[in-house]
């Protein structure tokens, strides 16, 4: 019964957490905002069904993709069978190898609308590949882009924010009504910018120590810094620390947590 028409009717997969971008206006906004060129490196990860890719091919022909869904393949490839250069990559982005697309002189521009349920994990395997990376550009709940774009004192502020910023610049740049999808979600996302740093500003001595310290801290991010600390230190070190560790988590910079794992890395 699987006649022709079937694998055009593809509904949006509930596992996937798909929803497909519909709105023109939009589309063009997010094009504009990426602002493609013909001789880049650019990677989308989760095409859907095509709404970005295509008006990036037109000015960027050899995009490659990432897609998890296999249904979704047939229907790409059917439907950008003008672009010759375009090919996708069918797996599971979390555990792609990024470096394979890299290209000497061609640093790796990633876009992609990222559902929920993987938004954070994918952010930090990219992050692995930061050198590699020029730019990346997400869809993602407006909710996550508060939490990477957060300051010190805001009530988004916590480990994502500390350590996205860690490696690179956040930039949040404009908000989409959940009405440019289909279907419609019950929540609005926001487009951000993230830009490696090729060197972190302030780069930690162990990033191992930085990340435990940083997860510690914001597990009780209602206690203050002693708390947290009193189980990586003894008394007389914690006395030796030139931060004031009466604040709170949501109190410190991103500066003041790798200072603050640098010294500990020292005194332990």
């Amino acid at each position: 019964s699987m006649n022709r028409d079937d694998s055009h009717q593809h509904k949006a997969r509930k596992r996937f957490g798909q929803n497909f971008l519909v709105d023109h206006h939009v589309i063009n906004k997010i094009i504009a905002a990426i602002a493609p060129k013909p001789e880049q490196n650019i990677i989308e990860i989760g095409p859907g069904h095509g709404a970005i890719t295509e008006p990036i091919l037109a000015k960027c022909p050899s995009l490659k993709a990432v897609e998890l869904d296999r249904d979704l393949i047939p229907l790409l490839t059917e439907k950008l069978a003008g672009y010759p250069d375009f090919q996708i990559h069918q797996g599971d982005a979390l555990k792609i190898d990024f470096s394979q697309f890299y290209q000497a002189g061609r640093a790796m521009r990633i876009i992609g609308n990222l559902p929920y349920n993987i938004s954070t994990p994918l952010i930090f395997h990219l992050l692995g590949f930061s050198p590699q990376i020029e730019d990346m550009h997400f869809m993602l709940q407006k909710e996550v882009v508060d939490r990477l774009a957060a300051s010190p004192g805001d009530k988004n502020y916590g480990r994502l924010s500390v350590m996205v910023q860690y490696y690179s610049s956040v930039q949040p740049l404009f908000s989409v009504p959940s009405t440019a999808f289909r279907p419609v979600p019950k929540v609005e996302s926001a487009i951000v910018r993230l830009l490696p740093y090729s060197q972190p500003p302030h780069p930690a001595n162990d990033l191992e120590l930085l990340t435990r310290l940083v997860s510690a801290s914001f597990q009780q991010r209602r206690k203050t810094m002693r708390n947290t600390l009193k189980y990586m230190l003894d008394a007389t070190q914690l006395e030796q620390l030139d931060i004031d560790i009466s604040l709170r988590p949501q109190n410190l910079s991103v500066v003041d947590f790798v200072h603050l794992s640098n010294q500990i890395g020292a005194l332990q």
